[in-house]
């Protein structure tokens, strides 16, 4: 099929990117997030892989939504996208403002069109597999649903969302579709064991599908002031300053999926492909390619910076010096300019407690 095959009318992308991938320190930081580094060695930032996976499907009808720092940093990386597309927050207002006002201007452009949602910080292993699964959920959404993309489990994670499949449903063009019977919250681990063992249960991960007009209004529905006043922007752009602080501080999880989920106006593509929010250093090094003259390490970066003795892990020299490891097992060694982290995978959910930790003893500078 070629490029232009694929192209799914009226359909535009939208790519939520924002956070601070505070696990990802002291790689990733406010200044300068996960999603503008290449963290699989592709030569490609997180957010430039997002977008080259979405372009054959809505051509240059792409709109990235981003913080007012970042704003030069993604417009670098994403040269060809649209004057008017690149949207800035004034500040920070979780997923479902930056979303509803993508949705809004979108609306206000082509009240038919449909929208889908993608964090600009996710590595997908079959790209094709992917778009596949988003034509399907178009083919959902055409009918007036909000239509997520389900990931099949690996293993028993803790460590994300998960979504409570309902029964299949009817649609032409989307033979895979099924309801959605709720959105639950990152188990502790029987239960997320149970949710594995039971085959009912995906992943979130936080990609959604909807007409642009359903989205502001399921958001009237639930929350009616933000519906409105994100419109009211959409209306006169003019106003973003003034009534973007008034608006809600909260995620599309809740603020939509959860409450329409019980509603029953969710549904639900599953993804089997291979997929990862590479939410922390062990996410990371899984995703890296071992070296071939060192078993079990794992390199980010210029591989002739690392020396490995007796030692195995994951080691990203950034600095330009030399980093060497002896007789250790599975580190983790993050080398940049001003600051150097070890430890293990082991430990990997933990550095976000450091980035605090350096927060209230002053060194925010550093985060």
């Amino acid at each position: 099929m070629s490029e232009g095959d694929e192209v799914i009318d009226g359909f535009w992308a939208v790519v939520p990117a924002g956070g601070s991938g505070t696990r990802l320190w002291p790689l990733s930081r406010a200044s300068s997030p996960k999603f503008l580094h290449d963290l699989t060695g592709s030569g490609r930032s997180l957010l430039q892989g997002t977008a080259d996976r979405l372009a054959p499907l809505c051509a240059d009808r792409l709109m990235a939504v981003t913080g007012a720092q970042h704003f030069e940093a993604v417009r670098e990386q994403l040269p060809d996208l649209g004057e008017d597309d690149l949207l800035v927050e004034p500040s920070p207002r979780e997923s479902m403002p930056a979303i509803g006002l993508a949705a809004a201007i979108i609306e206000q452009r082509d009240p038919d069109a449909i929208l889908g949602s993608f964090p600009a910080d996710h590595v997908i292993g079959d790209d094709a597999a992917f778009r596949a699964c988003v034509a399907e959920a178009v083919e959902v959404a055409r009918t007036g649903s909000l239509v997520t993309i389900g990931i099949t489990p690996m293993h028993p994670s803790t460590g994300f969302g998960y979504i409570e499949t309902g029964e299949p449903l009817e649609v032409s063009g989307a033979p895979r579709a099924h309801g959605v019977l709720a959105f639950v919250e990152k188990p502790d681990a029987p239960t997320a064991e149970e949710y594995f063992r039971s085959g009912k249960y995906r992943w979130n991960a936080g990609m959604f599908v909807v007409k642009a007009s359903v989205l502001l209004d399921m958001l009237e529905y639930y929350q009616p002031l933000l519906a409105k006043y994100l419109r009211q922007i959409a209306a006169k752009p003019l106003r973003l300053a003034e009534l973007w602080p008034r608006l809600t501080k909260i995620a599309i999880d809740n603020a939509l999926a959860e409450p329409a989920a019980v509603d029953g106006r969710v549904a639900m593509i599953p993804g089997d492909f291979s997929w990862d929010d590479v939410g922390d250093f062990a996410s990371l090094a899984s995703l890296l390619v071992e070296s071939a003259d060192a078993p079990g390490v794992k390199v980010l970066g210029e591989a002739e910076l690392v020396v490995m003795q007796d030692a195995t892990g994951v080691v990203a020299p950034r600095s330009g010096r030399t980093v060497v490891a002896l007789g250790v097992e599975d580190v983790v060694v993050i080398d940049t300019l001003d600051a150097v982290l070890v430890t293990n995978r082991e430990h990997a959910q933990d550095v976000k407690k450091i980035v605090e930790q350096l927060k209230l003893t002053g060194r925010g500078d550093l985060t």
